[in-house]
């Protein structure tokens, strides 16, 4: 089964329970926010809506490429615009000099805070393949009809 983009579904009811903070969060009394963080996939993978957390399974490996994938910088706090929420990381998630010999074709972000490691989002681009290169994902506007995680 193939990789498919999804804001999946257990993140929908992560937020109803309070569990996600991309801003200080009032609901845990924290003044702080979750680290989130961004893991490739293979295109063998069969990541989607149905996706509960972050797993080693199926995830890319090669040279400078660190299991669990690297940091999602979140200095842009959630928004709303109309009736849509939505959030964009503040910075592009880049792999430095990597070496991905395998065809990879998804992105997890999911919360390295929560103790589950809870996913967030899947996100599914074109199949890549990279030696020693920089692999970019660079992020679209932050609003309510571009933002990388919207909910309406």
């Amino acid at each position: 089964m193939a990789n498919s983009q999804a804001l999946v579904t257990s993140f929908k009811v992560d937020v109803m329970n309070g569990l996600h903070a991309f801003g200080a969060s009032v609901i845990r009394a924290g003044t702080t926010k979750d680290s989130y963080k961004a893991a490739l996939y293979l295109a063998s993978a069969s990541l989607g809506a149905a996706t509960t957390a972050y797993s080693g399974t199926g995830e890319v490996s090669g040279t400078n490429y660190s299991a669990g994938g690297v940091a999602v910088t979140t200095a842009t706090a959630p928004n709303s615009s109309g009736t849509t929420a939505f959030f964009t990381p503040s910075a592009s998630i880049v792999y430095t000099t990597v070496t991905l010999a395998t065809a990879f074709d998804a992105v997890l972000i999911y919360n390295d805070t929560a103790a589950g490691k809870n996913a967030v989002s899947v996100h599914t681009f074109g199949s890549q393949t990279i030696t020693a290169g920089t692999f970019t994902l660079t992020m679209p506007t932050n609003d309510a009809s571009t933002g990388l995680i919207r909910i309406a």
